[in-house]
Formats: C-alpha cells, sequence, structure tokens
C-alpha cells in the first residue's frame, strides 16, 4: 500500500498533476484569485461533505531556496481521503499544486512561502469549498480535515463559515509563529496564523491528531492551540505515538475516524 502511494506520488510531481483515486473525479475550480485543483466523489447531497485540505507541499528545495513548484511528493491529504468511506468526499489542493504552472498567472513562490496562509489564500479555499458542494447549500455540513498546513486553512476556513460541522486536523500547524521560532526560520509575514482564529472556532466540534514521533510540528502547538480555544469542551487532541510529520497516518486513518466528534468530556 505506502509503495503504490509512493509511486502515484512521484508520478504526480514529475507529470504536474495527482492520479486519480479510484471513483473521484478530478475537476479545476478557478475562483477569484486562483485555479485550484480538486478530487470529488459526491454520492448524496444530502449527507455531509468530508473535506480534505493538502498539506504545504514542496515549498522548500532548501532552507534558503524555495520550491519552484510547490506539489507535494507525497500528497498525504489525498492519501487520507482515498481511505473515507464517507458518501461525499472532496479534496482540495493548494494554490498551484498539481496545477500547470502556465495555467494560473498568480503562482509565484510567495503563495507557498511567507503568504501561504494570506488572506487570498484562504478567500480562495473558501470560495471553492462553496463551489463544489453548490448543490447542498440549503443542508450543507462540512467535516473540514486538513494535513500540516492544511490543518491551519480548515480553521481559518471554519472561522468565516456557518456551516461546519467538526474540524480535524493531522499533524496540523495551528500556530506557525511558534513553529517557525522553534525552528529558527523566518516568519511568515502575510500569513493569517491559525491560533488567533481559535476563540472563534471554539464551539465547533474538534480533533487535533498529534503524532508523538513529529519533529516538524511539536505536540505543544496543538496544546497551545488548545489553551487559546479557552473553556471549550469541544477542542480534543489524540497522540498517535508510532507517527512523524508524514507518516503512520494512512494505514489507521479509518479508525481514526470513527473517534466520536462532540463536545462532550
Amino acid at each position: 500500500m505506502r509503495f503504490i502511494i509512493l509511486c502515484l506520488a512521484l508520478m504526480a510531481f514529475l507529470n504536474g498533476c495527482a492520479p486519480n483515486p479510484v471513483g473521484f473525479r478530478r475537476e479545476q475550480i478557478q475562483t477569484d484569485r486562483f485555479l485550484l485543483t480538486a478530487y470529488t466523489k459526491i454520492t448524496d447531497n444530502s449527507q455531509p461533505f468530508d473535506i480534505y485540505i493538502e498539506g504545504d507541499g514542496l515549498a522548500w528545495r532548501s532552507r534558503t531556496q524555495p520550491s519552484l513548484n510547490p506539489t507535494p511528493r507525497n500528497p498525504l491529504a489525498l492519501a487520507l481521503a482515498a481511505r473515507d468511506p464517507a458518501a461525499n468526499i472532496i479534496y482540495i489542493a493548494r494554490p498551484c499544486q498539481f496545477t500547470p504552472m502556465d495555467e494560473d498567472q498568480h503562482c509565484n513562490p510567495s503563495y507557498w512561502t511567507s503568504r501561504r496562509f494570506s488572506e487570498e489564500v484562504i478567500a480562495s479555499v473558501n470560495q471553492a469549498v462553496d463551489t463544489l458542494t453548490g448543490a447542498a447549500t440549503k443542508n450543507r455540513r462540512l467535516n473540514l480535515i486538513g494535513y500540516s498546513g492544511g490543518g491551519a486553512v480548515a480553521v481559518l476556513v471554519a472561522a468565516r463559515r456557518h456551516d461546519v460541522a467538526s474540524i480535524r486536523t493531522v499533524a496540523g500547524n495551528l500556530d506557525h509563529d511558534e513553529v517557525n521560532r522553534i525552528h529558527n526560520v523566518t516568519p511568515l509575514y502575510g500569513s493569517l496564523n491559525a491560533i488567533d482564529q481559535a476563540a472563534k472556532v471554539a464551539a465547533i466540534p474538534q480533533l487535533h491528531f498529534i503524532g508523538l514521533k513529529d519533529d516538524i510540528v511539536p505536540p505543544d502547538i496543538a496544546a497551545r492551540f488548545r489553551i487559546a480555544s479557552g473553556p471549550t469542551r469541544c477542542v480534543k487532541l489524540q497522540t498517535i505515538a508510532n507517527a512523524t510529520h508524514d507518516s503512520g497516518w494512512t494505514e489507521l486513518w479509518p479508525e481514526l475516524l470513527k473517534e466520536p466528534m462532540n463536545c462532550e468530556d
């Protein structure tokens, strides 16, 4: 299974577009700012939508050199989406991922480096959510699921909506200021920070999965986010002993999806 995922990811990186998971449809959504690539499997518009948001992808070639193309070599959020048995699944890639660069004039490295969580990025993902779930406008219920930086996007999108039923993050970068301070790298100037919206989304059931072997986003980041959420029973953390930032998740995902999402102790 892991070998297949790695092979498909390599194909995606070389070809500039992600391989179609079985049963999914590839779509390109033109938003006001970006042309976003999405994969959808929608079978019953009356049911909730599980919406997966990809991580930061290949943002940097080295500590000082941005990548020329942020398409992830291992699209983990896509792998998680492919293992979700829900009736309606939507995967949204981040700006300029899996999209030929010459098709989007706004693709430049700032949008996968310092401005990866900018207002333009969050607004575009939010607009794509509206477009992709438009047929269910009256009864729309969204479960947002974000991997790594996609976890930050999930929170920031949820903060401007009223139809989000739950938020799950996997190795979520929920406080990029603190993460960059820990790694002694330049702050993300021009980016919004998920932790600043923690109190605003505190009434939404949340489950933040933490890999205890994650050396990219340490466990303390999710703990800081929960504290910033204030006195709520909706924000919960769950540690996964052997998971790193980008491994140990796919195999466990069907079981992790069964964890209850509520605001009870």
